[in-house]
């Protein structure tokens, strides 16, 4: 049958158990009757390694773009020679904001404690630490910048509400650090009650994400919906599918405005890779929730049921296989041909299979940005400085400043120093020079480089500037410790 009407997807068979996984997904989409053209391409190690340090070239980019739809198996990063990962590459180049991380537990066809766990992890998937912006600064000091934006956060919370809607969820939790990052979580946590404000039909809840990984872990069956931050994202929603019942079943779908993309959530184990054991059950998720994304619920429904039936006559490869409740262990393809043939066929039993079937794509609404009244208070320099008396640095420090500025006070690691420092503190280093203007003067930005100058020409080596603002009237900038 002639497949040009088809939509095209774009289909990397990755690295590592990648291409074994996905064979055995595309046979089983086939079986099914999946209406898509595929088209291949070749990303991960070996591009790496061939020289493009990207891990993706150039007609790989023009097909995404083309098609707007990606299943993609995991690959392999080189480790050493600084390659960045093409996973983190693809979402941020191609806009992919939200991922959706769907955790259920599979209980009676694979023995959970959390027989009730069904839960959809929304990650925000743009920025965070996730944006690699890292310096080496120091000798000693190290330096990874967490960005958080107000329209990357307002997409992503907006997203996580309009999908419980939709799927006639009844909770959505919030998941930040903003005890301790007051600015950037704090900032994630104020805009979920924000347009939280809009869905009251929904339970709504803020939780610290050390307490609430922890009860994450103990307690799955009581979230419905998680929104998240990039970095928090990905522990917790490994922590869930592992809860679940195993990293290798779970999929992902990665969804921006002009590409979807799909995958397992698993990595590209080597380890295992070529001898015909890897689980295709999570690729095998994300492929059905890409048939769901093209419409094609019939096709994913009838997988589905034939998946679950596999499972439930203990059909069940070596990750989740267990003598006690499992009748065969089997392999990859094995477990293909299993599920091909019950595609006819349903389960005895119901599950908490949660899979996304939004009743239309979800959208959310342009950025607009707000007039801000934006003034400078003063400026933080980081200095190398290698000695281990911060009272001598502060001597030099105060002798180098000039007209507007002030200090008032140094940090090392956040802590402060000077004055009336603690002889105990450790110190590296790394030290910040907290300068504000005299008197609350806003002092003019162009009087910064020549301090900076004057820092210079007193023998301190600066590394860092960061300019601390006010906006509205609000300040911008968290306090150093004892401020």
């Amino acid at each position: 049958m002639s497949t040009s009407n088809y939509p095209e997807v774009v289909i990397a068979k990755g690295d590592g158990i990648g291409p074994e996984i996905t064979d055995a997904t595309l046979r089983i989409l086939d079986a099914a009757g999946a209406r898509y053209t595929p088209t291949f391409i070749d990303i991960g190690e070996k591009v790496y390694l061939a020289g493009n340090t990207s891990g993706i070239p150039q007609e790989a980019w023009d097909a995404l773009i083309r098609a707007g739809v990606f299943l993609k198996a995991p690959i392999t990063t080189p480790q050493g020679g600084g390659y960045k990962s093409l996973n983190v590459t693809i979402r941020t180049t191609m806009g992919l904001y939200a991922n959706i991380r769907p955790c259920f537990t599979l209980k009676p066809y694979i023995p959970s404690p959390f027989p009730d766990m069904d839960m959809v992890i929304v990650r925000e998937n743009e920025e965070d630490l996730y944006a690699g912006i890292e310096h080496r600064q120091s000798s000693d000091a190290f330096q990874c910048i967490k960005l958080i934006t107000i329209p990357g956060t307002q997409r992503i919370v907006r997203y996580a509400f309009e999908y419980a809607r939709q799927n006639k969820r009844k909770k959505v939790t919030c998941m930040v650090k903003d005890n301790i990052m007051k600015i950037t979580d704090g900032l994630f946590a104020s805009i979920f009650r924000e347009i939280g404000a809009e869905y009251p039909e929904l339970e709504q809840e803020v939780m610290i994400i050390d307490i609430g990984s922890a009860r994450l872990a103990r307690y799955p069956d009581r979230f419905d919906v998680i929104v998240t931050l990039n970095l928090y994202g990905d522990i917790i929603s490994d922590i869930a599918a592992e809860v679940s019942g195993s990293v290798g079943l779970c999929g992902s779908s990665n969804i921006g405005t002009d590409l979807a993309m799909f995958e397992a959530i698993h990595g590209s184990a080597p380890d295992i890779a070529g001898k015909g054991i890897a689980n295709p059950s999570g690729m095998l998720n994300g492929a059905m929730m890409m048939l769901e994304h093209l419409g094609q619920h019939d096709v994913a429904e009838r997988i589905r049921w034939a998946w679950l039936k596999t499972l439930e006559d203990g059909l069940h490869t070596a990750d989740i296989f267990k003598a006690e409740s499992s009748v065969k262990k089997v392999g990859t393809a094995e477990f293909a041909d299993s599920i091909i043939e019950r595609l006819a066929f349903a389960p005895l039993h119901s599950t908490a299979s949660s899979q996304s079937k939004p009743s239309k794509p979800i959208e959310t609404p342009p950025y607009v940005r707000k007039n801000v009244k934006k003034e400078l208070l003063g400026v933080d320099i980081f200095l190398e400085w290698p000695g281990d008396n911060p009272a001598e640095l502060g001597a030099l420090v105060e002798a180098a400043v000039i007209h507007p500025f002030m200090l008032k006070m140094i940090t090392n690691r956040g802590v402060k120093v000077y004055p009336n420092g603690f002889e105990q503190t450790f110190c590296t280093d790394h030290w910040r020079c907290r300068l504000l203007g005299v008197d609350g003067q806003s002092p003019q930005r162009n009087s910064i480089p020549e301090l900076i100058q004057h820092f210079l020409e007193s023998g301190l080596e600066v590394i860092k500037t960061e300019n601390l603002y006010q906006f509205d009237g609000v300040r911008g900038y968290s306090l150093g410790q004892g401020e």
